[in-house]
């Protein structure tokens, strides 16, 4: 029985991950930067890769810079494109992940006036203040595909509407959504997606930027010219090749993992529902990923909830694997407008494609138990 809940944290390396990464270790070593035959046989294993990811997105393979994961290219998105502007008008929404978020606080130092964009309590863009800053000039506007703790999607062809009608670039953070519905590249429109491989059952470490050949993106980190000059540094050949696979992966799987997560989630939904009937869930009026569920029963504080079902051997967290560690409510949350006492109490259930529902079901009663205990010594005083 799976009783690994945080899927949206990480997910296990499929077995024929493995398999493919396993010859890169020790037999097909090369340098793909070199030009003997050990070297050319590692570079064809790269472009291999490079063919796969953009096969899953719908993207050509001269359009793949490969990263150190999702942060690096969120950084080499944001960055690549804006070091070579003059400082203006930049938005990000106000739920983006750290990478984003963090970054764009930064540039504020360096003279960019950076908007954030809203959202309301079921954590969805505002569209019209979007258009309105828009039409006040926006360079760069940055909305994540899909939030890591919510699961809310966001109206990403919407907004890359908009960013085109008004002459702003696009960049979009995909990491949650990709492997959990179809994206394409060119269907959402956007300049710049970011992927990362372990979100869907890849390696960690290895992450890729899809950029439109229209821009003109600077290095972050330069060297011996690797990744079109854009990311230089020896490739990592393991995790490269591992991130191809499981993109094939993830494209041959997707109808199946799609359908198996909706039903895994119906059924947790409502299971959680008659269990816990007093729990709010964050988001539960929009659009959201199958597999994710925010949630806090009111009363009941959340990393206290999360160590005890840890005991029990049940993996959940309470939002953000960037930020969990932090005793601070969610961001996410806050932005929302939820009240931080409901917030201090969030607690975060995603689903993979080794859910089931025996996990399900004993993950429901070991809730309902432990909130019930919770309750209880709550309400002596303990």
């Amino acid at each position: 029985m799976d009783l690994y809940f945080d899927y949206n944290a990480t997910t296990p390396c499929d077995g024929a991950v493995v398999e493919a990464m396993q010859p890169l270790f020790s037999e097909i070593f090369g340098n793909p930067s070199g030009i003997n035959a050990q070297a050319k046989r590692a570079k064809a294993l790269l472009e291999h890769a490079r063919n796969q990811v953009a096969a899953l997105v719908g993207a050509h393979s001269s359009q793949v810079i490969f990263t150190s994961g999702g942060s690096e290219a969120n950084n080499l998105a944001i960055k690549g494109y804006l070091q070579g502007q003059t400082p203006g008008r930049v938005a990000v929404s106000a739920v983006e992940h750290a990478s984003v978020s963090e970054l764009f606080r930064e540039m504020t130092e360096s003279g960019w006036e950076c908007v954030m964009l809203p959202v309301d309590d079921e954590c969805r863009i505002d569209l019209e203040r979007l258009e309105l800053e828009l039409k006040q000039g926006l360079i760069f506007v940055s909305v994540m595909a899909a939030n890591n703790e919510t699961g809310v999607v966001q109206d990403v062809k919407a907004v890359s509407q908009l960013c085109k009608k008004y002459g702003a670039i696009f960049h979009c953070d995909a990491v949650q959504l990709v492997g959990k519905a179809a994206v394409n590249f060119n269907e959402i429109g956007a300049d710049l997606l970011t992927l990362s491989s372990h979100k869907i059952y890849g390696p960690k470490g290895v992450g890729a930027l899809i950029f439109s050949k229209s821009l003109i993106l600077n290095a972050q980190i330069l060297g011996g010219g690797q990744e079109q000059a854009l990311r230089c540094g020896t490739e990592n050949m393991p995790g490269i090749v591992g991130f191809g696979k499981a993109a094939e992966l993830t494209a041959h799987e997707l109808n199946e993992r799609a359908e198996l997560l909706n039903q895994l989630g119906d059924y947790l939904l409502k299971q959680l529902k008659s269990a816990l009937p007093q729990a709010r869930i964050f988001g539960e009026g929009a659009k959201r990923l199958p597999n994710t569920i925010f949630l806090a029963v009111p009363g009941i504080e959340g990393s206290s909830l999360i160590m005890a079902l840890d005991d029990q051997g049940f993996a959940l967290s309470s939002g953000s694997s960037c930020g969990s560690a932090k005793k601070t409510p969610s961001r996410v949350l806050e932005a929302m407008g939820i009240d931080s006492e409901l917030a201090a109490g969030a607690v975060r259930i995603s689903l993979g494609k080794m859910s089931s529902r025996a996990g399900i079901d004993a993950l429901v009663d070991a809730l309902r138990a432990q909130v019930s205990a919770m309750g209880q010594m709550a309400a002596v005083g303990w």
